[in-house]
């Protein structure tokens, strides 16, 4: 991989890629081989949001509750191993992404095309009707449901995002903060099985799947945020 300066690069908090990327190369008891080394890898959902129909969905904010299930989950301790964190660049994932690298010690990479499946032909629908077009979106996954992106358009997207991102040298484990719905179509495409809704997340959001980089097969589907918070206490001393 070039490491020379390239100006355009995508940046990181105030850090482009260039230098994360020589950051991670040089830390101490980094090499080739540590580069090669095993990495966990976990998608992880935002939580509960402050739903605001007339508000851009992707301008949304986490409510009370998603915020709450964050801090604990960054004062765990249970993310202490990772050492890259990236992002969908929508507010709510953001919020959920920011305390979770701040409490591991490292930076967020914001990645555009991570956003949600583009609902944006219809904006806010109502809870009924909004359940009924996601199934629908599951369904007939080649399609596009009322105006929004297909699911296979979508899953095609965000396999490519992570796929991009783990090409990056990082020492130690990776953590993707995004979506319930491209993160199901990714679960979909990880494991093998057609996209169905049959492996979507429970209600709320907040949950993490997690697979090894080196087969990327998820080892289970959605658990919840607290799960991983438990990890720890699961830790050999």
């Amino acid at each position: 991989m070039d490491l020379k300066k390239n100006k355009n690069a995508p940046y990181i908090y105030g850090k482009n890629l260039t230098n994360i990327l020589v950051e991670n190369l040089t830390k101490e008891h980094t090499n080739e081989t540590a580069l090669k080394m095993n990495r966990t890898v976990r998608y992880l959902s935002h939580p509960q949001v402050l739903i605001e129909p007339n508000k851009d969905v992707q301008s949304w904010s986490l409510n009370a509750v998603g915020r709450n299930r964050v801090d604990m989950l960054a004062k765990s301790g249970a993310l202490m191993d990772t050492a890259m964190v990236v992002s969908s660049a929508e507010t709510k994932a953001l919020e959920t992404a920011r305390p979770l690298a701040k409490a591991a010690n490292c930076d967020v990479w914001v990645r555009e095309q991570m956003h949600e499946n583009d609902r944006s032909a219809t904006g806010f629908l109502p809870p009924e009707e909004f359940e009924s077009v996601v199934d629908q979106f599951f369904a007939s996954s080649k399609d596009s449901i009322r105006g929004w992106e297909a699911a296979a358009a979508a899953q095609a997207r965000i396999v490519e995002e992570v796929q991009t991102c783990l090409s990056v040298p990082a020492a130690g484990d990776v953590l993707f903060v995004g979506h319930g719905g491209v993160g199901t179509l990714l679960w979909c495409h990880l494991t093998g099985v057609p996209i169905s809704r049959t492996f979507d997340q429970a209600v709320g959001g907040g949950c993490y799947f997690a697979f090894d980089a080196s087969d990327c097969r998820p080892k289970f589907g959605w658990r919840p945020m607290e799960e991983l918070s438990a990890e720890v206490d699961l830790r050999p001393s």
